[in-house]
């Protein structure tokens, strides 16, 4: 989705145009589990399952409207377990999608006294000062206007909001300065990271960098210091691995569901921008009369109305064979918030999507428990998560999403107390260990996502928030316990780059060559919707080889079909004594066949299997077994094989999109970049060997 820029950054570019027209015209990403026997390839039940047509309405005892009706989507009356309240109609109407929220607080920073004026002048002017690229440039004024926001949020944060819609106004930046820059909206969290960011240094550049368009060139990569970082030096020689077991365990990931409880059927589903699919959004070139009605089921442009949600839902323990076993645990990696622009949301919108999404996950999928992370879209303000470090009130800000997740996954059963406790106090990251000794870490990876503004204060620190010093203290745990474990997030560190930092992702790119092959056994994250893998090896990827490989990320597809993707759903074979991926089987849903679902209610989406990941890449390796793993080794003879072997390229890139019918095809150049984006598992690594314009299906 595209960024909003803070509003203090939208005035030096405009001064900056100004300045140059004037002065040079012609410049211009604990349950036990069963041990399965092993695995047949009938195991999993049929190959296609068709969802009912009708919604099931013993879902829920009360609805707002006539769930049967075929003419909206089902509003159920939600009574939230943790705060005891019973979420109103208007959260969710179509018809009455809120502008600004007013009731949640807007915490604003603290007034600073004279004497910190002071202090912050003179050390923002030594900062300036030293820094090489300040100078007659847009960069260095980018970085000089900062500096009249930062002390005007210090000296009266009050009037941040106020500054920001008035320049927004002044240079005609946006439609609506005072619902996108106000104090009901960004404005507050703006005025912080302008309080708090050295902007004169790295925070300014990065600032101007990011979210003006590019006024100062993207820093380097701050060269790490990890003196004191790892307790113990890596083992040597590794510990021998783990016996294979035999016994096979299904487990589940789903990830970006982004339910829209807001979906209006027969809306624009064909809008020019925005979320389409909702009564406020229409086609600029046909604003009267609807060009695509939204389909009951879902469209390309749309987040996962309800019927798709239960559709989905509905077939997945079918299609995995898990109906009467359930699932050993599913991974859920992040966002079940639709993507709202920032003032239609509110506290009660993230709640009450927590308490839907969560609810139906325990109740459709069966026996096992769910280890479920945040994603971007789940917060208010979206994307925001501020670091403990700020002190005070504005450290716990988003406390109040950490507490109810937390509240709701023990509620759901899914973690015990000392989990909730470490949700509580780490961003809602927590660690469980398992009985059959698999650690599950989870992390909050809007601390490296590039769209959470509260990152750009203090960039020198690659781990301001603590997130990556928890999870460092949590694999050398394992290591000490001789453990295994799996990291889930939704924020992907590499990839092709645009989605991370790059100096938090670069700390964690050394903290899995630390703890991998032996202990690290999966990581996994959602976040692009799409189908995709990120290698990680030794030594900073400075040799790729089957050698050096040492860990894999694997990238879940979403359910949402948000952009021009089909929906899908992943189940990994896993070994019960190794916890290594066997084999990976995906199911897509075809979105281009939803609008013939509409007449009718006794067919609802058809669910069919994709792919399986041994099946589709396997036979390019040589010497690999039926029960080898598909670890990074692995996936490193497939990106040679796809050196060899263009087609294998294109394999992926339809797999990437689910098949979706508007994928288009990597040829030339694209299919370099693929097989680069795979072996990049950080945004650095990314960033120095890649070529950019190649990462996404969705355009």
């Amino acid at each position: 989705m595209r960024r909003t820029p803070p509003i203090f950054l939208v005035a030096v570019i405009m001064v900056s145009r100004k300045i140059l027209s004037v002065a040079a015209a012609s410049a211009v990403a604990f349950s036990v589990p069963g041990l399965a026997e092993p695995v047949s390839p009938d195991s999993f039940g049929p190959s296609v399952f068709t969802a009912p047509g009708a919604f099931p309405t013993s879902l829920y005892r009360h609805y707002y409207n006539s769930p049967t009706a075929t003419s909206a989507q089902p509003q159920p009356v939600i009574s939230d377990p943790v705060k005891h309240t019973v979420y109103p109609f208007e959260l969710t109407n179509p018809a009455t999608i809120p502008q600004n929220d007013t009731k949640d607080p807007h915490i604003l920073p603290p007034k600073a006294s004279s004497n910190q004026l002071l202090e912050a002048a003179f050390a923002q002017v030594l900062s300036i000062a030293k820094n090489p690229t300040f100078g007659n440039d847009n960069c260095a004024r980018c970085q000089a206007a900062l500096e009249v926001g930062k002390f005007l949020a210090m000296a009266a944060p009050e009037q941040g909001p106020a500054l920001a819609v008035r320049l927004c106004e002044h240079f005609n930046f946006n439609s609506d300065c005072a619902t996108q820059f106000g104090i009901l909206s960004l404005g507050s969290v703006i005025t912080q990271v302008a309080a708090h960011a050295d902007v004169g240094g790295l925070d300014g550049q990065m600032l101007c960098s990011h979210f003006i368009s590019g006024l100062c060139p993207l820093p380097p990569t701050t060269p790490l210091n990890l003196t004191g970082w790892f307790a113990k030096p890596k083992p040597n020689p590794l510990p021998a691995p783990k016996k294979p077991s035999g016994k096979r365990m299904k487990i589940l990931h789903i990830s970006d569901l982004h339910i829209d409880p807001r979906y209006a059927n027969g809306a624009e589903a064909n809008c020019t921008s925005g979320l389409c699919c909702r009564e406020n959004n229409f086609n600029t070139g046909s604003p009267t009369h609807t060009i695509f009605p939204a389909p009951r089921f879902g469209s390309f442009l749309c987040d996962s109305p309800f019927a798709l949600a239960m559709a989905a839902l509905e077939s997945i323990p079918v299609l995995a064979g898990t109906q009467k076993t359930g699932f050993d645990f599913t991974l859920y990696t992040g966002d079940i918030v639709s993507h709202d622009s920032e003032h239609q949301l509110s506290r009660d919108y993230i709640t009450y999507t927590e308490t839907v999404v969560y609810d139906l996950f325990k109740r459709m999928l069966g026996t096992g428990p769910v280890y479920a992370v945040l994603g971007n879209h789940d917060s208010y303000n979206q994307a925001q998560d501020a670091p403990h470090s700020l002190g005070g009130a504005l450290a716990e800000q988003f406390s109040w999403n950490y507490n109810h997740v937390a509240s709701l996954w023990q509620h759901e059963g899914w973690i015990r107390q000392s989990a909730v406790d470490l949700a509580r106090a780490h961003y809602a990251a927590y660690m469980v260990r398992r009985r059959d000794g698999l650690r599950i870490i989870t992390l909050n990876t809007d601390l490296w996502y590039s769209a959470n503004y509260f990152n750009f204060i203090n960039m020198t620190n690659p781990d301001l928030s603590g997130m990556l010093r928890f999870l460092t203290d949590e694999l050398q745990a394992a290591e000490d316990a001789g453990d295994a474990a799996w990291i889930i997030g939704h924020v992907l560190t590499g990839w092709d780059g645009s989605n991370p930092l790059l100096n938090p992702t670069d700390l964690f790119y050394q903290i899995v060559d630390r703890f991998s092959p032996h202990v690290i056994k999966g990581i996994f994250w959602g976040h692009t919707h799409e189908d995709q893998i990120s290698i990680y090896y030794a030594n900073n990827a400075t040799r790729l080889s089957a050698q050096t490989a040492g860990a894999v990320a694997w990238i879940g597809p979403s359910i949402t079909p948000l952009t021009n993707l089909n929906s899908g759903f992943r189940v990994y074979e896993v070994d019960s004594g190794t916890f290594e991926i066997l084999d990976a089987h995906t199911w897509k849903s075809d979105v281009n066949a939803f609008p013939q679902l509409d007449a009718q209610t006794r067919f609802g989406p058809t669910y069919e299997y994709e792919y399986s990941t041994r099946g589709a890449y396997g036979a390019t390796i040589v010497g690999w077994g039926p029960d080898d793993p598909l670890n990074a080794t692995w996936w490193h003879h497939v990106t040679e094989a796809m050196e060899a072997n263009t087609t294998l390229v294109s394999v992926f890139n339809t797999f990437q999109g689910k098949t979706s019918a508007r994928t288009k095809p990597c040829t030339g150049q694209c299919a370099t970049a693929k097989i680069c984006y795979i072996r990049s598992g950080s945004a650095p690594i990314a960033k120095q060997n890649c070529v950019q314009g190649f990462g996404s299906v969705q355009s």
